[in-house]
């Protein structure tokens, strides 16, 4: 069955930065799950994935505009120290998270002070060029209950 809109698709995953180091790695836990043609991966990855099947491996490179978009130089907030979500003691270069009116959204540590903290709110990956190595595990059609959702329900995906 190939990969089309409205199907769940599980799969696992290297993703190396431009200089081949691995940034993350699935091998360990679930296959991600997503539902296809719904935004729920970034949108190169997605394009590389349309059309084909369960038990397909490939690599992928995708540029920032395709993955995490351009680094904003003007990105950088000040938040009170007790609002960062992760860890007891910042320093420099720590990733955390804020909850924002949007939810969760990491942010990287810039600079520490008694109370306050200076963050940048680009994504971690923002202006990275990133190389997937990609195995298709699965891929069903989607139920009617998660495409009226926008995500997959089950192992990998949501739980309401």
């Amino acid at each position: 069955m190939p990969i089309e809109k409205n199907q769940v698709v599980l799969f696992h995953y290297i993703v190396r930065d431009e200089r081949g180091n691995e940034v993350e790695n699935s091998r360990g836990g679930e296959p991600n799950a997503y539902l296809h043609g719904h935004g729920g991966i970034i949108r190169g990855l997605e394009e590389a994935l349309e059309g084909r099947e369960a038990g397909d491996t490939f690599s992928v490179t995708v540029s920032p505009d395709k993955a995490y978009g351009a680094r904003r130089p003007d990105a950088i907030q000040r938040v009170p120290v007790k609002h960062l979500i992760g860890a007891k003691r910042w320093k420099p270069g720590m990733v955390a998270q804020v909850q924002t009116e949007h939810g969760r959204r990491h942010v990287v540590v810039a600079k520490v002070g008694l109370k306050f903290a200076d963050v940048d709110t680009n994504h971690p990956m923002a202006g990275k060029t990133l190389t997937f190595d990609i195995e298709i595990i699965e891929v069903r059609a989607a139920e009617a209950e998660e495409i009226a959702h926008g995500h997959v329900h089950g192992p990998g995906g949501h739980h309401h």
